[in-house]
């Protein structure tokens, strides 16, 4: 009996016929080729928008609920995962544990390939089982392909747990989307490479993730506008967004901003509420808290100005 591979009919394994030549093309014209197929992965994700944004409700709700996020993934799936988890405790001031990611062969495959590890169902299954997830939290697999055993184990582990699931995938035909509860699943063609799945593929899991964790943050008051109130201020340059972001809020001088910073400890949210509102510290905590941390809620603002804000920031 002929053997047949289970790769080999799956889209991120196809051959791309406009790239047949590649090895004989000059720089520039593999450049010109190279961004025209990736003009094909914002039409691919576009037309996944209501299902993301499905994904954002469930997560949205779970944190407002005390849920965690995670990001289940292997080799650059894996990565991605890791980069969006590692940015949110800076970017929008969230605890390390409340999106985590989850990567076959742990931490030492994000920056040497660990061949094999993603192929042990098993492992994802435990993976759940060692972080307790609940029914509270939502498991985000990631697969390109699609098939990829550490992560159906990890949905596996997390459904038994009741969690809920979503499943980001190029390959539309899935049947994981019988599975899970949300199937996220852009069409991006084959890559320039075969099989290169850090390419298109890659760039459409990123743009996905980016949305899904992004607009979330900003479903649960992590954002006033367009400006990342919670941002962490552990560094000069941080220092220096937070003083310029009181400072468009506020329509005060850089120094002022500074000074109620400095009265704020450093709290930009409890910032802005002291002196929109006229408040302490511990008032302006206070009306954050009943406010479930929304600037707008603490305030009891319907719409901020925002060409105030723009005219301030080019002042």
């Amino acid at each position: 009996m002929p053997h047949h591979s289970k790769w080999q009919d799956l889209p991120t394994e196809a051959i791309n016929p406009a790239t047949l030549e590649i090895d004989t093309m000059p720089a520039l014209s593999i450049i010109d080729l190279i961004a025209n197929e990736d003009r094909r992965v914002v039409a691919a994700v576009h037309k996944e928008r209501e299902r993301i944004a499905h994904g954002v409700e469930m997560i949205s709700d779970a944190l407002k609920k005390g849920g965690r996020l995670f990001l289940v993934g292997a080799g650059t799936s894996g990565r991605l995962g890791i980069v969006e988890a590692a940015e949110m405790p800076p970017t929008f001031g969230t605890p390390p544990t409340l999106v985590q990611a989850i990567m076959a062969g742990g931490q030492d495959a994000m920056f040497r390939a660990r061949e094999g590890v993603e192929d042990n169902f098993e492992e994802g299954a435990r993976s759940m089982a060692r972080l307790r997830v609940t029914r509270r939290d939502v498991v985000v697999g990631v697969s390109a392909s699609g098939i990829t055993q550490f992560v159906r184990g990890a949905l596996t582990g997390a459904r038994k747990k009741r969690a809920r699931t979503v499943f980001i995938t190029c390959w539309p035909g899935t049947e994981l989307q019988n599975f899970v509860d949300l199937i996220i699943a852009p069409a991006v063609g084959p890559e320039v490479i075969a099989g290169s799945t850090r390419l298109k593929a890659g760039t459409a899991t990123k743009m996905v993730l980016n949305m899904l964790t992004t607009i979330s943050m900003i479903r649960v008051g992590k954002t006033y506008g367009n400006l990342m109130v919670d941002v962490q201020t552990g560094s000069e340059k941080l220092k220096d967004r937070a003083r310029r972001i009181v400072m468009m809020v506020t329509g005060g001088t850089y120094e002022e901003a500074d000074e109620l910073l400095k009265a704020a400890r450093w709290n930009v949210k409890a910032a802005i509420v002291m002196k929109k509102a006229g408040v302490s510290l511990t008032q302006a905590l206070r009306r954050l808290r009943r406010a479930d941390d929304s600037i707008r809620k603490a305030l009891g603002e319907k719409l901020e100005p925002q060409r105030a804000l723009l005219d301030g920031a080019k002042a």
